[in-house]
């Protein structure tokens, strides 16, 4: 049997098996099982390469990241948040939606995860939003849309699993995805103010209310500085500053803002390694799918079709990837995606001598886009389950917010020099520059 008919074999039983309503990890793995049956490729090899895709020291990294977003939901965080958010921008049209984007702004740079978010976000405002009367609808696609900025801003996990699986700087996919992800939470709050329900109107809070919430605030808000600050001076990796984020909520902020909750700790933990089994077997399954797609040489094939229409025109090349990958993530989530498609991408990033960070920011924020569309939508469907609104009335109501993610993305696109801007003087290493040998300063690839 051909190469490309094994490979199509695999990815119908993967599809059907996912369809019927089999995890995805479990569908990964049918579908490469099967597959291998045609080809010399022995099943030790196959458990093998499972082991090699969770086998990586940075992958480390999400377990903490996950347990610092549920001790943020077990140490009284989420309602200090959302008086800071209601503090600061409750006044403006659209009220409680407006607050619905900036408390994910705050609650994305502690958690990590898009999951994590819509979850907390819906228990914290679905409600009052039903009784200020607003549309079940517009609560579930708007809080779908402003989570996802999750996977955008530090501490990603998508960008820890991109920068893991592809040799990228993780410290780089974090400071790249800052200007993305803020140009997602201001393009809601613009939607929500001239496009979105009114909302009740609130008195603009006073200077003394505003510090206060802040003061209220203070000890969570320490963890983006926590995490960015070590991981930027170089004191940190990434795991080691999800480690020292994890120290500071145990020892800092739950004594001090919830200390009752010290006894159910051992539940947080637990909690929280049970939900990294779930991306980490998704993970080693992945890896086999992708390692069988590289085997068969899928991936070069895909890259050639793709090189002979786009040439080696970087942006031709990034817009055919983001086609790709919206339609992919249509229907996987982004872990595997990246994984199964590494190869893919790593062939295409040098073709079109695009950076490495760059074309992972714009596949990022794509794989984001994929999480509010038909006809997975993961977040979106988490969040109309959530709000208690059918899926297919939050879609609706989410259309016209894919105006700002297709912005954001082709801006992405397009201006590289800005989206790089922060980790090229902040990091200048993390986008390939290096030390100027005859002289102070840095040196970086045009």
């Amino acid at each position: 049997m051909s190469s490309a008919l094994i490979l199509g074999l695999m990815t119908f039983l993967f599809l059907i098996f996912a369809y019927l309503g089999v995890p995805v990890a479990f569908s990964l793995l049918a579908g490469v099982f099967v597959g291998a049956l045609f080809t010399d490729v022995t099943y030790p090899a196959l458990i093998q390469k499972m082991f090699d895709g969770v086998d990586s020291e940075a992958l480390l990294a999400i377990p903490f990241f996950l347990l610092v977003g549920e001790l943020m939901g077990s140490a009284n965080v989420v309602g200090r948040i959302t008086n800071l958010s209601l503090a600061l921008v409750g006044h403006i049209r659209g009220g409680l939606a407006q607050v619905v984007t900036v408390f994910s702004m705050f609650f994305s740079e502690m958690s990590g995860s898009t999951s994590a978010d819509v979850a907390v976000i819906s228990r914290a405002l679905g409600g009052p939003m039903k009784k200020e009367g607003y549309d079940p609808a517009f609560t579930a696609a708007i809080i779908a849309a402003a989570s996802t900025i999750a996977a955008l801003v530090p501490p990603s996990i998508t960008a820890v699993v991109y920068g893991a699986v592809g040799n990228v700087s993780i410290a780089g996919l974090f400071m790249a995805g800052v200007i993305p992800g803020f140009m997602i939470g201001i393009g809601l709050m613009l939607y929500c103010y001239f496009f979105g329900p009114t909302g009740l109107p609130r008195p603009r809070a006073a200077m003394r209310e505003v510090a206060g919430a802040f003061k209220g605030a203070s000890l969570p808000l320490m963890i983006p500085f926590i995490l960015l600050g070590g991981i930027l001076t170089g004191w940190f990796t990434p795991t080691e500053a999800g480690v020292v984020a994890v120290v500071w909520i145990l020892f800092v902020v739950i004594p001090t803002l919830n200390p009752a909750h010290v006894k159910l700790l051992p539940y947080d933990f637990c909690l929280a390694g049970l939900i990294f089994s779930l991306p980490l077997i998704t993970i080693g399954a992945a890896n086999v799918f992708g390692w069988m797609l590289a085997y068969l040489r899928g991936a070069m094939a895909i890259a050639a079709w793709i090189t002979s229409i786009a040439g080696n025109d970087p942006i031709l090349i990034m817009l055919m990837m983001v086609l790709l990958f919206t339609v992919v993530g249509d229907f996987i989530e982004p872990v595997p995606t990246i994984i199964i498609f590494m190869p893919l991408v790593n062939a295409l990033t040098a073709a079109g001598g695009i950076n490495p960070v760059h074309m992972g920011v714009v596949l990022i924020a794509t794989l984001a886009f994929g999480l509010i569309t038909p006809p997975y939508g993961l977040v979106l469907l988490m969040a109309s389950k959530f709000i208690g609104v059918k899926f297919s009335q939050a879609l609706r109501a989410a259309l016209p917010i894919y105006l700002v993610f297709l912005g954001t993305i082709t801006f992405t696109i397009v201006f590289p020099k800005v989206v790089l801007w922060l980790p090229k003087h902040v990091i200048p290493e993390s986008v390939g520059c290096f030390k100027n040998p005859s002289g102070p300063g840095y040196l970086c690839p045009p």
